[in-house]
């Protein structure tokens, strides 16, 4: 999961995911500018954030949570 310290929609979705007992590694993209121009390349030129990458290739940006516990059970059933 791509995120900033101060994103409030980040924190969101992380504390979401855990109660799932879904966890992710975060990169927060303050810190990293390869992981910044990649987030800026899958969001039209946009540092948008929460955007995650699962292991399949696909992208999310600022997704629900519901979604995305989703996709990784598609993601668990096709491995």
């Amino acid at each position: 999961m791509y995120t900033t310290s101060w994103c409030g929609f980040c924190r969101r979705l992380k504390s979401q995911l855990a109660r799932e007992g879904i966890y992710m590694r975060e990169v927060d993209i303050e810190q990293d500018p390869t992981a910044a121009d990649y987030v800026m390349s899958v969001n039209g030129g946009n540092a948008v954030v929460p955007t995650l990458l699962f292991s399949d290739g696909t992208v999310m940006t600022n997704p629900p949570a519901k979604k995305v516990k989703s996709h990784l059970e598609t993601l668990a059933v096709t491995s």
